[in-house]
């Protein structure tokens, strides 16, 4: 006897006769002899006491079909089969019209979903007809019902749950120098130890392209200048045995000489082991930018992930002093703003200065006129970013100026705001570490259902309830899909598991990674804080004391909850200022059906991104540093702070130095600049001007419009999704 059905979606219910009657009953009424109640309860008693136990949603209706061609009415079978195929077409409709519009290459928001991928060329067709049809999959078998529920009804967005599956984790600060210094084997290749900087800046490239391909999130650097910088000594000591073998002298008092910084300059009146120790350097220098220059070069052009899509990578720098470390600063710098190609801004890899008092920031620290040399970059780049040392909860108690590997001790980022510090299970550290998955709440749906209640403690009071639910349910799913993660093998993961992740140095290949990924982070998001406040209160957090107040409660109890859960689910739970891209539009679309235009919270086609100020709200840089900057505290998952400054920044690096100082005044996290950057592809004219459709040199229509989408760069504003080009039209400029 039939006890329980497994439904299509996974779910185990209990079986209900009525629905077979019913199903029946539809399919005769369709039929000129119409109903008959007899056979339908025969039939319907037949199958509830001829199945298993336990029997599938298919399996119950082939028996329908059976006993209904067994009887007389053979027209009811054919109605009922015929029924049943359009039912069958009417699911895979939706299907159909996602592929139509990949094979046809239509701009909209699923082959736009990420800027930074070109869905249009075979290989990006691939990646996105896997990924809408890995989605259901996880759906239908992976998640709670409880997740599901959430899912389905917009309360909840699981962020690359199309690699769900494949049980990847999102993105890692690359140790480099341990494939720097050992070499590495992944696939069919291996490398040896690293000599040279033109090889270090090679495998750097390397490094981050092959471990691309195994994890579903960005690749970083967290100390690029500190890793790269003994390859500019052994490149130097290179030039010095090359001047030795010309001139058939001993040079080796000279390898290991003090260099105060490697500045090229003229040999003209030099002489002996100084003009000797000069012309290295001079060739050094040289090298040292022509590999900058590659991997910048490099970056923009290896593609990854079937082809698709260039690395989504990261470098962090800023505060390595030695005379090699400085160099590795200069050039890297001097390379971005020289551009790529015939003079472009390089999309990749998000370059991070690294802003610490003593060190990177104050007149007289060491790196200061690196640091000016940053701002001039960013003026003209938009990179580098800034992230803040010196930010409270930026500081580590082992951190040391004089410590050679004080890097191990500073907080490094992805440049989308992605952020790993703390560490419950393990040194504290960015190094070796990353985000396992993180998934984010639509905190905007919440407060609408909530507006409704009149009395603002009560609205408030069961907002924070449906908060509360929502949170449980994050907390579980993140747990769910790390329970899932942990039984991947490390052998399907050759570099990641073998070279780069904390601890993968015990893993045997077919062990799994249980034993070291709770290293990582959770991360449960956010969107739509600005949204959420004018439906609870009626203004956002940029206008209202109050509603500033009432935000900053909010995210501090989803911060608290993140630390019980963290103490609970024995994992790094944080929070995190949701970086949202194509999710931008995807909560709004569906509230704005269900729930109409609300003014204010769903009268565009997006949500303002985390915790920001809306990007509409005209305000001075100062206003919005003081009201964004609490929250980089309680979201120690990922932020940033964003600025967008008038005219052309190019010839103001100043207006960006101000910016770095709100940073330092305002204990905030991280942050970076907007300004509109438009060039010409034909001639290389480039100005700021904002709507600039025909270049006034040549007269080309070729113009490449340089935008910050969510953290990084796109070359141009076609392979934004509506809602980004939407709140890119609305950005206003900050003075």
């Amino acid at each position: 006897m039939i006890q329980t059905v497994v439904k299509r979606d996974g779910r185990i219910v209990g079986f209900n006769r009525e629905k077979i009657a019913a199903a029946i009953r539809k399919a005769m009424l369709t039929t000129p002899k119409g109903e008959d109640e007899i056979l339908i309860n025969k039939i319907a008693d037949r199958i509830e006491c001829l199945g298993k136990s336990q029997a599938s949603v298919e399996e119950i209706q082939d028996m329908v079909e059976i006993e209904l061609m067994k009887s007389a009415r053979k027209e009811v079978a054919k109605s009922y089969i015929a029924y049943r195929n359009q039912r069958s077409i009417a699911r895979k409709a939706k299907t159909r019209e996602i592929f139509l519009e990949i094979v046809e290459a239509k701009s909209n928001d699923i082959t736009r979903e990420n800027a930074n991928m070109n869905a249009d060329t075979p290989a990006g067709m691939m990646m996105k007809f896997a990924s809408e049809t890995t989605k259901p999959f996880v759906d239908d078998y992976l998640l709670s019902e409880d997740t599901l529920w959430a899912v389905n009804n917009n309360y909840l967005h699981i962020h690359d749950k199309d690699y769900y599956p494949t049980k990847s984790l999102t993105c890692i600060q690359h140790p480099l120098d341990k494939i720097l210094k050992n070499g590495f084997c992944a696939g069919h290749g291996e490398s040896r130890p690293t000599k040279r900087i033109e090889t270090a800046s090679f495998m750097a490239c390397i490094s981050m392209e092959t471990v691309q391909n195994e994890m579903h999130g960005g690749q970083a650097i967290p100390a690029f200048d500190f890793y790269l910088a003994p390859y500019v000594r052994l490149s130097f000591i290179e030039e010095i045995k090359v001047i030795g073998n010309l001139t058939g002298e001993n040079l080796e008092h000279l390898y290991n000489i003090p260099i105060t910084d490697y500045i090229t300059r003229p040999l003209d009146g030099l002489e002996g082991d100084e003009r000797k120790v000069q012309h290295a350097i001079n060739r050094t220098v040289n090298r040292v930018h022509q590999a900058m220059e590659a991997f910048i070069h490099n970056m923009n052009t290896i593609h990854s992930r079937g082809g698709n899509q260039v690395v989504f990578s990261s470098v962090n720098y800023g505060t390595d002093t030695s005379a090699e470390g400085r160099c590795i600063i200069r050039e890297l710098l001097r390379s971005t703003y020289e551009g790529v190609g015939s003079g472009s801004t390089a999309i990749f890899p998000i370059q991070i200065w690294k802003k610490k008092r003593g060190v990177s920031y104050l007149p007289e620290d060491p790196n200061y006129d690196l640091y000016k040399e940053a701002c001039k970059v960013a003026a003209r780049r938009f990179f580098p970013n800034f992230v803040n040392l010196d930010a409270t909860f930026n500081r580590h108690e082992k951190w040391r100026p004089d410590d050679p590997q004080r890097y191990l001790y500073e907080i490094a980022t992805m440049g989308c705001r992605t952020r790993v510090f703390e560490n419950r299970y393990g040194e504290k550290t960015s190094v070796a570490r990353g985000n396992l998955s993180f998934s984010t709440i639509n905190i905007v749906k919440l407060a609408i259902e909530c507006m409704e209640i009149t009395d603002m403690d009560q609205r408030i009071e069961k907002f924070f309830s449906k908060l509360d639910n929502m949170l449980e349910i994050a907390a579980r799913q993140l747990c769910d899909r790390y329970d899932f993660q942990k039984s991947a093998l490390a052998k399907q993961f050759p570099l990641l598991m073998s070279s780069l992740w904390s601890g993968c140095e015990k893993l045997r290949p077919d062990d799994t990674i249980e034993s070291v990924i709770n290293q990582g982070t959770l991360g449960i998001g956010f969107i739509g804080l600005a949204e959420c406040l004018i439906a609870l209160t009626g203004k956002h957090h940029g206008e209202s004391e109050e509603s500033q107040k009432l935000g900053l409660r909010i995210v501090t109890y989803m911060r608290d909850r993140a630390l019980e859960f963290s103490s609970r689910y024995e994992h790094n739970f944080s929070i995190l200022a949701t970086p949202a891209e194509g999710l931008a539009g995807k909560f709004t679309k569906r509230d704005r059906k269900d729930f109409g235009e609300i003014p204010g919270v769903t009268d565009k086609i997006y949500y303002t991104n985390s915790n920001h100020v809306p990007v509409y709200y005209k305000c001075s840089p100062k206003h919005k540093a003081i009201i964004e900057a609490p929250y980089h505290d309680l979201t120690r998952g990922g932020h940033i702070f964003y600025i967008e400054v008038d005219s052309d920044a190019t010839h103001n690096p100043e207006a960006i130095m101000q910016i770095v100082d709100l940073m330092d005044k305002y204990n905030i996290g991280y942050c970076s600049v907007n300004h509109n950057r438009n060039r010409c592809n034909m001639c290389g004219y480039e100005d700021a001007s904002g709507n600039l459709e025909k270049c006034p040199e040549c007269g080309s229509e070729q113009i490449d419009k340089l935008q910050r989408i969510t953290g990084y760069l796109v070359g141009t504003t076609e392979r934004w999704n509506n809602a980004k080009l939407a709140e890119l039209n609305d950005r206003v400029v900050h003075k």
